[in-house]
């Protein structure tokens, strides 16, 4: 009996290691990126991602959580526009900042995650016309620490996230092509 267990907890000890050994190998950034074609020109969705005041009607994570606490900064849209929220664990808690913006064609913000794991990610819209119509992709990337590397493993963060971003970019399309 206590060689059964004996080779059940080298088993144990044996399986964490492989999976402390492989999240070394993963890689130390991520990318997430979704895009959709809109039925309108890159100069009516432009103002719909890069004023804050806006994204109530199309962000996936605005009704994510109905009690969220949301902060807007002094300017809520350009460069310098600020934006901050608390929520539940749907939501968590974080700001952004509007890091660079070049109408009609990009978005860039600095996404600071507080909770439920600190985080510090980049995120990109990027906006481009095609025949009256604006092909627009959203996209976060970020350093990958080691914990979340061992996450990542078990947690498909692509998906998860990913399924968030097809989310908003279909309420944006509906909002813009209105």
């Amino acid at each position: 009996m206590l060689k059964t267990f004996a080779y059940i907890g080298a088993a144990i000890v044996v399986a964490v290691a492989v999976v402390l050994v492989y999240a070394t190998t993963r890689p130390d950034v991520f990318r997430i990126a979704r895009s959709t074609t809109i039925q309108a020109p890159p100069e009516k969705v432009f103002p719909l991602i890069n004023d804050y005041r806006q994204w109530p009607t199309w962000s996936p994570y605005e009704n994510k959580d109905p009690q969220m606490k949301r902060t807007y900064g002094a300017i809520t849209s350009g460069k310098g526009a600020t934006y901050a929220w608390e929520g539940d664990s749907n939501v968590g808690a974080g700001n952004m900042i509007i890091a660079g913006s070049s109408p009609p064609s990009q978005v860039l913000i600095k996404l600071t995650m507080l909770k439920p794991i600190e985080a510090h990610n980049d995120v990109t819209f990027t906006l481009e016309p095609q025949d009256g119509a604006t092909s627009v992709t959203w996209e976060m990337q970020g350093f990958v620490p080691y914990l979340a590397k061992v996450m990542h493993i078990f947690i498909d963060v692509d998906k998860m996230v990913g399924n968030d971003f097809e989310a908003g970019l279909t309420k944006l399309k509906a909002v813009a092509e209105r």
